[in-house]
């Protein structure tokens, strides 16, 4: 039984989280607090493994809250499930109450009357986070100094997910090995202002170093980028050693594609006019028909691609378009995905 304290100052919000997260039989809410005061000493005496907790509350508001857990001589320390406003605000709160080791963050509805509709998320996450390590050891030291020839990918993997994407982005970082050999580019569907956010996440828990796009990045062998929210991701060369290929990033405003920014089909299509063959291409779960245009121009430049079985997407539109477009040569298990980009990268020469 995974068990939660729900944190928020709101009578509303306690009340409608404790329905929707006490409902289901693998969960029990142990209680409420009102805000970080109160949460401590129920954090003490009630030994929660998940709180939800917000930001905004009088006395003690989450970020002091985290900043007093990080010091606490509590045996046993909660994971941190940040319920966050969709605002820019919201999302300068959220990345640093994952710097300050919050696990990871759900946005609230605008309107709060439909704050129902996040339940399949709120229970899903809560379930996902028991499953994931805090954080992990990286095997190799943070990267300092300018970027050498001998850095730069020659091998690229793309990755594309929208809804339910996050979920399996954790499993499939966490396994992948830290001399993958190869660059990797995620454009995941997400506001703008928080996908600094999830890059500081997923660094916690992947054997690579990740973080969010910018513009002029070099495309580095085992190191992740996530595309910077608002911003179409599209790779370029870079300038190498003749004889070698690899790409930087540049960022497009241009128009939303699908109605999304950054557009899969964009990175995907854009990369495979530079990496040609030696791309792994990879879509998870989402919404919509983003990536399978993208991902037949990488089969046709003769690199790989896969997409993950249907039984464990939240929705499977995005793969649907890529099959779709007869763009799929393999289906794998979650699982298995890491195994196999790793397999598909060393057969490349990475």
């Amino acid at each position: 039984m995974i068990k939660v304290l729900i944190v928020d100052d709101s009578v509303f919000m306690r009340t409608i989280l404790k329905d929707i997260i006490g409902r289901d039989p693998e969960i029990e809410v142990l209680g409420t607090a009102v805000d970080g005061i109160d949460a401590l000493a129920k954090i003490e005496r009630l030994e929660p493994d998940i709180i939800t907790l917000d930001i905004e509350m009088p006395r003690m508001n989450g970020i002091e809250l985290l900043q007093k857990l990080r010091r606490s001589p509590f045996a046993k320390k909660p994971k941190i499930l940040m319920l966050s406003s969709l605002t820019a605000e919201g999302a300068e709160m959220t990345l640093k109450a994952i710097r300050l080791g919050a696990s990871d963050f759900i946005l609230k509805p605008t309107d709060l009357r439909k704050v129902r509709t996040i339940e399949e998320d709120v229970v899903g996450k809560i379930k996902h986070l028991i499953s994931l390590p805090d954080s992990i050891v990286k095997k190799t030291a943070p990267r300092t100094g300018s970027v050498t020839d001998k850095d730069k990918a020659e091998t690229l993997v793309l990755i594309g997910s929208s809804a339910g994407g996050p979920q399996m982005l954790d499993t499939l970082l966490s396994m992948f090995p830290a001399d993958l050999g190869a660059g990797v580019v995620i454009t995941q569907h997400m506001p703008v202002g928080f996908t600094a956010a999830l890059a500081e996440r997923f660094n916690r828990i992947c054997p690579l170093d990740v973080k969010e796009t910018e513009n002029g990045d070099v495309i580095i062998r085992n190191n992740i980028l996530l595309s910077k929210a608002g911003y179409h991701t599209i790779i370029t060369s870079a300038q190498t050693v003749p004889g070698r290929i690899t790409g930087k990033v540049v960022h497009s405003s241009g128009q939303p594609l699908h109605g999304v920014k950054p557009a899969v089909d964009k990175t995907f299509i854009s990369a495979s006019k530079v990496y040609g063959k030696n791309i792994v291409s990879v879509i998870l779960s989402g919404m919509g028909s983003d990536g399978g245009a993208g991902m037949l121009a990488i089969k046709e430049a003769g690199g790989r691609t896969f997409v993950v079985r249907e039984d464990e997407c939240l929705v499977y539109g995005m793969a649907r378009s890529a099959l779709e477009h007869n763009a799929v040569q393999e289906t794998f298990s979650l699982k298995k995905m890491a195994d196999e980009i790793h397999r598909a990268v060393r057969r490349i020469g990475g």
